[in-house]
Order: C-alpha cells, then structure tokens, then sequence
C-alpha cells in the first residue's frame, strides 16, 4: 500500500507541472489509473491527510484530483469501485467524495426555461457570444443569470467577469445544477475560496460536486458547513467528520 512519503512525493512531482489545470487533472487521472484501485484509495486519502494539514503542494494536487474523480472517470478503470472499497479499507474521508442523490432543493427545467425565456429574447446563438464578447458589466450580469450551461460556460470566459459576479452565480437561488457544473468545471473561477464557498453552501448544488469541494473548505467554513440544515445532509457529515480529523484545526480558520 502506498505511504503517506509516497503521497508526497507524488504531490511534489505533479505540482510542477505547468500547462493549467486541466493539464494537471489528467496528470492526476492517469497516475490514478496507473495503479490498482485499493493503492488509488490510499493515494487519495494520504493527499486529504496531507492537505488538511496545510501542506500547499497537496492541497494544489487534491483540488485537481477530486476534479478528476469526476470529469475523468472515463480514463481511471476502476473509478466505479473507489466508493465501495474506500468503505471495505475504512478510510470514510475518501468514501466521502462518492456522494450521490439528489440535490437538497431543485428547479424544475421547464421552470427554468420559463424564466430564460422571459429575460431573453435573442437566439441561443447570440447570447453565447454576447456573453464571452460583451464588455457592459450590466449585460453581462443579466447574462450570468441564463440557465442556460452554454451561456454560463462562455460568460465564464469573458476577460471582464469578476469574483464578486461568479460568486452570486455560484450562491443564486432557486438554481439549475447545470450552471452551477460549469463554475465548478472553470479552471479560472473553482480555484477561488470564495467561490468554493458559495457553491458548496446552495443548496441546489448536487451532493457528488460538494462533496468533492468540502475537503478544500477551511476550518471556519467546515464549522459552519456541518451546522447548516439547508445543505444536503451528506455534506454535512463530511464537514463534520473532517473536523473531527484535522489538524488545522488547531491552527483555527487559515485557508485550505
């Protein structure tokens, strides 16, 4: 089984890649896949360990490792079997990851569209261009309101989109879980704490995408995640037993 030194050295090793982080997600993904799935588990649960504690090159290694849990499932064989052995190895940080259901709220889809359709009057094709190209902070904040993913995804290019704008996407209530995937899928904006944040607390925010977000929350933001009853109860649980682990705890709210 891998060590915790084993996890470092791999931790030290991807974090010097360059290219972005779609380039270091599937840097993760195959060395993921390089290995058998109980060695990936532990892998998995050493790079938590290590970034709970506050080690920089993990924390920078899990966000992209979580992410390619996900988006590059297809690439990693075994990928369906990671939840159920993570429960036969007793390693629960790692089972957290796998949650599934429904989101604690949703939107129905028709009422969405609905809502799109009473804002917007433009072709889809226009408002996808409106929304990487406009340079009206004005249009392009009634445009990060589509429900519409397409929409969201091109308006998270737009050079003159800012935090302050992600951030109520990201919190916006009532919400599809369309638009919500995309901020989280942005190699620009998933990084950001404040986005984190505000994502993994909407409650129409499906549980498998929170659940891969808790363990890069900081310790004051997990505090308060596992005593919010709007959030999916499984969220809750993992803040709860990440606090019950973490050593950064002990250091108080510093930023994971």
């Amino acid at each position: 089984m891998p060590t915790q030194e084993q996890a470092r050295n791999l931790a030290l090793r991807l974090h010097g890649l360059s290219g972005g982080g779609e380039i270091l997600r599937k840097a993760v993904a195959r060395e993921l896949a390089r290995v058998d799935p109980l060695d990936a588990n532990e892998l998995v649960g050493h790079l938590i360990a290590l970034a709970r504690s506050g080690w920089e090159p993990a924390t920078h290694i899990l966000s992209a490792c979580v992410k390619a849990l996900a988006m590059e499932a297809e690439h990693i064989p075994y990928a369906e079997e990671l939840r159920r052995l993570a429960h036969v190895q007793s390693l629960p940080t790692v089972a957290d990851l796998f949650a599934e259901g429904p989101a604690r709220q949703e939107m129905d889809k028709g009422a969405a569209a609905k809502a799109d359709a009473r804002v917007f009057t433009q072709s889809l094709g226009h408002l996808k261009q409106q929304a990487r190209l406009t340079r009206d902070p004005d249009v392009l904040s009634r445009l990060a309101t589509a429900s519409d993913p397409s929409v969201v995804r091109n308006a998270l290019l737009n050079p003159r989109l800012t935090e302050p704008l992600v951030v109520r996407m990201a919190a916006r209530r009532p919400a599809r879980p369309e638009p919500l995937l995309e901020i989280w899928k942005s190699p620009r904006w998933s990084v950001r704490h404040a986005v984190r944040r505000a994502l993994v607390f909407n409650p129409y925010l499906p549980p498998e995408v929170g659940a891969k977000i808790v363990p890069l929350l900081n310790v004051t933001d997990l505090a308060e995640l596992a005593g919010d009853s709007s959030v999916h109860p499984s969220l809750r649980e993992q803040a709860a037993r990440l606090l019950e682990q973490d050593p950064a705890g002990k250091r108080g709210s510093g930023g994971a």
